[in-house]
């Protein structure tokens, strides 16, 4: 069925794009860390790994087994959320630079990046994996995979967002700089009333 192997295709797209960044933030981790930079913890990026997977088999698993149908409309609606996702965390790649890294590192005394999308969000990586776990198995109506992998998610969101933010927070500027942003949804008037605070000596 056609529609199955644009989904596959889909798929493999994605795959693709997480050994891209995957290896970039090994790139960046390595820089950055020889640069004077503190890890803090893996943040379950191997445990990620395991989740991405079984969430990349499991709809295809649903779609095959389950015998999903194909609904024009719920797919183009997949397809142009799960571009948005993209263009978010690619925006977040080109805000951070070499401070793109999956484990949680910092970089002690050094300001925060606020620029470019972290002028609206603290987390738009994360925001763009919410949109693609839920909206990518919906391609081909594989709404089990989508709902239980994005419950298994914000599991993990709670516990990754605060040792995060945490670890910037005693490092950086950060609970300055973005105590009115908000971690998903914009805020515009935020950005208005929020200013950059010094470091602390």
């Amino acid at each position: 069925m056609l529609s199955q192997i644009v989904f596959i295709a889909l798929i493999s797209y994605i795959i693709v794009q997480r050994v891209r960044v995957t290896r970039l933030s090994k790139q960046n981790m390595a820089k950055v860390l020889a640069e004077g930079g503190k890890l803090h913890s893996s943040n379950y990026v191997g445990f990620v790994k395991i989740f991405q997977s079984s969430w990349m088999l499991c709809m295809i698993g649903e779609v095959y087994l389950l015998d999903r149908p194909f609904i024009p409309a719920l797919a183009l609606f997949s397809l142009i959320t799960t571009f948005l996702a993209q263009k978010l965390r690619y925006a977040s790649i080109e805000a951070l630079g070499d401070r793109w890294i999956h484990q949680v590192v910092t970089v002690p005394q050094t300001p925060v990046i606020d620029n470019g999308i972290y002028q609206y969000i603290r987390h738009p990586n994360w925001w763009a994996m919410i949109t693609e776990l839920a909206v990518v198995p919906l391609f081909h109506t594989a709404y089990l995979t989508s709902i239980v992998f994005s419950l298994l998610n914000a599991w993990l969101l709670i516990q990754r967002i605060p040792s995060e933010e945490e670890a910037l927070s005693q490092d950086t500027n950060y609970q300055a700089v973005f105590a009115n942003t908000p971690r998903f949804i914009p805020s515009f008037s935020a950005i208005f009333s929020r200013k950059q605070q010094p470091l602390k000596s």
